[in-house]
């Protein structure tokens, strides 16, 4: 995990980097700095380059996760190549266990003499990043994210009044001095300094911009984009009995995604350097809500991680006033219009209220780590539960806003804040469920999450619904649109929240090799919304679950972390507040 951060902008006086600063971009920059420099707190380094119009500024940061040694960025070489890279390499370089991803990839790039071998590099390595080249021959610069977007890459266009190109993997909040968006994840992009010096004006840089294909003609690329999703239509398929016998037809495919998600928690637990002194610390944690997602994660990491450290779960439960006046006072919201508002306007008086923390993560997730402890007995799990009081998830709030920005949802703020807190790791643990809670805080710096289940295998009640509309039909092109929309959802978010604490959260569901594997399995392999809920949807997963033991978490029904968590609609009177409402309004 690294920070990136790089500006373009023009000289004031053409005079071999004669230069006077501009203060809006010097204040934004400082922000940025930080942002960045809190993604990355192990190594830190600044590169300029300057033409006799331009001035570029190259930032990265780096948390080591990779290699023997600290390696500072941005990484060059003897021609003058500079890389700025915020990734992780688990398929397409051979990477050895005490060598720099970074370092390998900048060598593998200085090989390259044409735009396609740069595409064809990119395109064969499977892992989440974001990077920034500048190809020193050509004078170009080079910048995307992978095809999935699980790495964060903001981008300001020039304008006006902020005179300059801006590429940023942190956010600064809202500001004057940028119009911060999402980069796109369909192309990789490339900036031609020499044609930019020729229009004589960074204003024009747009449409200097080449957008190139993640698939050049003729490419043999692996990892280019994900496979579309198969569009046989199954006629009549069996429909399975539950999940404690497996169908022939199912048998080949549950194997397959048991070998395919092993494979891809090994890559993202293995070779994670261990601290100085920190002999029996956790390196590894699970987001862990006691679903199949994260009980899945976390049962194939007790196989990959060495035995003699913990693995840490990760479990957050918010104090919810809402919730809490509903326990007290009945559902208000029922009440006539005028005494619901006026019961609203009524503090909850807190001295008849024992605050607990019984969210309903927490609940499931009580219950599986006995599952996971009596399946893998060996194993420490530090089932690490996370209060977070409302006055503290309040004061947080304007800090979760600009780290998530340009996100800016009521729903953005609901997860991004229940990872905010559940990624800072603070909470208590217990020897066993009736020992006295110790105060620990989570040393790891890896973070497994369970999210793109969901996604690719048809666990949401819209893929139930578009079967009872249309059929299988229906349900293929709604796994199509899945995984297109996959890239333009939330990961950039989640980035921004979870790297800020000097962390790295790591997807095993949507390792391309997975999301490949999946989408080109028939529909009724991955799921039958004939069944009822909790076995139908995701049936592939449940299957391969209850096969490695895992009886409990196989049949648990989908909850949303915001809503498991309690992080959703904390105040009197958010009830009427729905997701997709921006926050200022």
């Amino acid at each position: 995990m690294c920070g990136i951060l790089f500006s373009l902008r023009k000289l004031a006086r053409e005079s071999n980097g004669d230069d006077s600063s501009d203060p809006h971009l010097e204040e934004l920059f400082s922000k940025l700095s930080d942002a960045i420099n809190a993604r990355g707190p192990d190594a830190r380094s600044t590169a300029h380059c300057c033409t006799q119009q331009y001035r570029l500024t190259f930032c990265a940061s780096e948390l080591r996760l990779r290699g023997d040694a600290f390696i500072k960025q941005p990484h060059e070489d003897s021609e003058g190549n500079i890389l700025c890279w915020n990734g992780e390499v688990f398929e397409g370089l051979e990477v050895g266990p005490g060598e720099n991803d970074g370092t390998i990839l900048l060598s593998e790039l200085g090989r390259c003499s044409t735009v396609d071998d740069i595409l064809q590099v990119f395109g064969n390595i499977e892992g989440p990043y974001a990077f920034l080249y500048h190809h020193r021959s050509s004078n170009k610069i080079y910048f995307g994210r992978d095809p999935l977007g699980r790495r964060s890459l903001l981008v300001h266009y020039p304008n006006d009044d902020n005179p300059y190109f801006l590429l940023a993997s942190a956010s600064a909040g809202t500001s004057t001095a940028h119009n911060l968006a999402e980069l796109p994840t369909e192309h990789i992009f490339a900036i031609d300094i020499s044609s930019l010096t020729e229009m004589g004006s960074v204003m024009g840089i747009e449409s200097n911009i080449s957008m190139l294909p993640r698939l050049p003609p003729a490419a043999d690329i692996p990892f280019g984009k994900p496979a579309m999703v198969n569009r046989i239509l199954p006629e009549d398929p069996p429909r399975p009995n539950g999940l404690d016998d497996i169908l022939p037809h199912m048998s080949g495919a549950v194997d397959g995604l048991i070998a395919q998600l092993d494979r891809s928690v090994m890559l993202r637990v293995r070779n994670i350097p261990r601290r100085e002194n920190a002999i029996g610390e956790a390196r590894v944690a699970v987001f862990f809500s006691g679903g199949i997602d994260s009980t899945m994660i976390a049962y194939l990491a007790d196989r990959h991680v060495h035995p003699d450290e913990p693995i840490d779960l990760l479990n957050v439960a918010f104090e919810n006033p809402r919730k809490i006046a509903v326990k007290v006072e009945g559902n208000i919201y029922g009440l006539p219009k005028r005494e619901k508002k006026q019961k609203l306007r009524d503090p909850l008086d807190y001295s008849t209220v024992k605050v607990t923390y019984d969210v309903p993560d927490r609940l499931t997730g009580l219950q599986e780590v006995e599952e996971l402890r009596r399946l893998r007995p060996n194993r420490t799990w530090n089932f690490l539960e996370i209060n977070v009081p409302y006055e503290e998830s309040q004061s947080a709030r304007a800090t979760v806003e600009a780290l998530m920005y340009p996100s800016k949802t009521v729903m953005d703020l609901s997860l991004a804040i229940a990872l905010y807190f559940a990624t800072r790791g603070t909470g208590q643990v217990r020897s066993h469920p009736e020992g006295e809670p110790q105060p620990y805080t989570s040393p790891a710096r890896v973070l497994l999450n369970g999210l793109g289940s969901d996604e690719l295998l048809g666990g949401y009640g819209r893929h139930r619904t578009a079967f009872k509309a249309a059929g299988w039909q229906a349900v293929i092109d709604e796994l199509q649109l899945e995984i297109d929309r996959i890239p333009t959802r939330n990961l950039g978010r989640d980035d921004r929240v979870i790297s800020s604490w000097g962390k790295e959260t790591r997807h095993p569901f949507l390792s391309l090799s997975v999301v490949n594997f999946l989408a080109r399995l028939p529909v009724h392999i991955k799921m039958d919304p004939r069944l009822e809920v909790g076995i139908g949807e995701k049936l592939l997963l449940r299957l391969a679950a209850r096969k490695l033991g895992l009886v409990e978490a196989s049949q648990r029904k989908k909850r949303a972390m915001q809503f498991g968590s309690h992080s959703a609609r904390m105040a009197p009177g958010d009830d009427d507040r729905k997701g997709d409402l921006p926050l200022d309004r």
